[in-house]
């Protein structure tokens, strides 16, 4: 089984955080930002990854501290459930639409971390979420997940639609990516052997 336990806490959130890559997308998802439980309930939908997120964060501040503190312990929990990465794909791609928005992500669980978000989101908040999040949420994912991970906008308006269009395309992206080729099931996707 594919699956990771995750707990963090420091003095700006506490955090408890389980994936199971080959699920169904059950999910069980409570942050105290309630835009981004939709975020991640949609993300575990999309990848079809079992989910569950409980998080206490310091929202008399702001919601950064508990945004990026979870998109850094769901990429811990990838980097763990993917472990040696054996029969991955390794690669996902895919161009998404949502009304409007369209984003294009492609991903590489290369084991460099990098992350290019070409997103351009003219509202500042969406409802009491600050929308500039979204890029620190996709930080901490890369930088514990150790993946590349691309977001190219190619057209969107609403902000909603825009970083909603953003998980849901990153979620088919990363669900590909680590899903295992049977025709390489027992191989290091790599020339190196190692990834």
């Amino acid at each position: 089984m594919r699956e990771s336990s995750i707990t963090r806490k420091t003095k700006e959130t506490d955090i408890n955080l389980s994936l199971n890559l080959d699920g169904t997308g059950k999910n069980e998802i409570s942050t105290g930002c309630g835009f981004l439980d939709h975020m991640l309930i949609l993300f575990a939908s999309h990848g079809r990854f079992d989910l569950k997120v409980k998080c206490r964060g310091d929202y008399d501040v702001d919601f950064h501290h508990t945004v990026e503190d979870v998109g850094i312990c769901l990429g811990q929990a990838f980097f763990e459930a993917l472990g040696e990465k054996k029969g991955i794909n390794r690669y996902g791609d895919i161009i998404l639409p949502m009304d409007e928005a369209l984003i294009m992500t492609a991903v590489d669980f290369s084991g460099r971390a990098y992350l290019c978000w070409n997103v351009n989101i003219e509202a500042q908040k969406v409802g009491d979420f600050d929308t500039e999040l979204a890029e620190e949420f996709w930080l901490g994912f890369v930088r514990n997940s150790l993946c590349t991970l691309h977001f190219r906008q190619l057209s969107g308006k609403n902000a909603h639609h825009i970083i909603e269009c953003s998980f849901k395309s990153a979620a088919r992206s990363i669900s590909q990516a680590v899903k295992i080729n049977p025709e390489y099931a027992d191989e290091i996707p790599s020339t190196k052997g190692l990834i």
